[in-house]
């Protein structure tokens, strides 16, 4: 997994974790994902029974009609405090995160195998089995789910927007769009979502890794197709490298998605 730094403590309520969590908000209408992952994806996400459990921490106003979804690791949830502040600095919305907490990084958020890119650990294809588990949470049709994260989560995020129609808005916040065949992969696709925020820091492009340095490129063409698509998107530069500010860059994905 890639390391990532520049979240600023902060507190953050909780009102509830994945084992109180209102009905309400997992209710019977379940919505699935419409289409297949893509290439050496499973051919289907497992069921309820055969699924994979994922520890989900809920965060915010639990009556709220948006719910902000978000893949995060031990390092976002240090942060999240900060990336919630941010968002109702950003926003006076009221709405509920549900983060959900992922073991394997470079497996559970990779929609298709790839080879290592940094370090030794190669990529999984466990995203469909995550989108599952996390659509499991999103049943309820009175709410406006938006999806989003940072780094690999938010190339999950962006993958998930083609996959299920239960999210009105994806926020990615950095996303390794350098991933392997995912520029490729979304050129004859549309997104369910009808928007999509994008972001990269001014110097993540400037990288001595030759298939990391291609993201500012993959960024560009991805803002544009979904512009020619005629999907309501931006695409917002912020200052630094991909190490800065993950939880306010993230928190500004959340915020622009909310308002539209």
């Amino acid at each position: 997994m890639m390391p990532r730094a520049g979240n600023h403590p902060a507190r953050a309520e909780i009102y509830c974790n994945e084992e109180s969590y209102p009905e309400i908000m997992a209710g019977k209408s379940r919505r699935t994902v419409r289409h297949p992952a893509g290439p050496a994806s499973p051919a289907a996400a497992k069921n309820d029974k055969g699924g994979k459990a994922m520890r989900m921490t809920a965060y915010g106003d639990p009556e709220a009609s948006t719910v902000l979804v978000q893949m995060a690791d031990d390092h976002d949830l240090e942060g999240i405090g900060s990336e919630i502040a941010e968002i109702r600095r950003l926003t006076d919305r009221p709405f509920a995160l549900l983060a959900f907490r992922v073991e394997s990084w470079n497996h559970d958020l990779s929609p298709w195998k790839a080879p290592a890119v940094f370090g030794n650990e190669p990529f999984g294809d466990g995203a469909a089995d995550t989108l599952a588990e996390a659509l499991r949470r999103c049943a309820d049709r009175e709410k406006k789910y938006i999806i989003g994260g940072y780094s690999l989560a938010g190339l999950f995020a962006l993958w998930a927007a083609y996959q299920t129609d239960a999210f009105a808005a994806a926020a990615a916040a950095s996303p390794s769009v350098w991933f392997p065949g995912f520029a490729e992969y979304i050129t004859a696709r549309r997104p369910y979502a009808g928007s999509v925020y994008l972001s990269l820091g001014d110097r993540e492009e400037r990288t001595r890794n030759p298939v990391m340095s291609a993201v500012g490129d993959r960024i560009r063409e991805i803002h544009e197709l979904l512009r020619g698509q005629g999907v309501n998107t931006v695409l917002e530069w912020n200052p630094g490298n991909h190490f800065r500010d993950a939880d306010l860059r993230t928190a500004r994905a959340f915020a622009w998605a909310m308002r539209q």
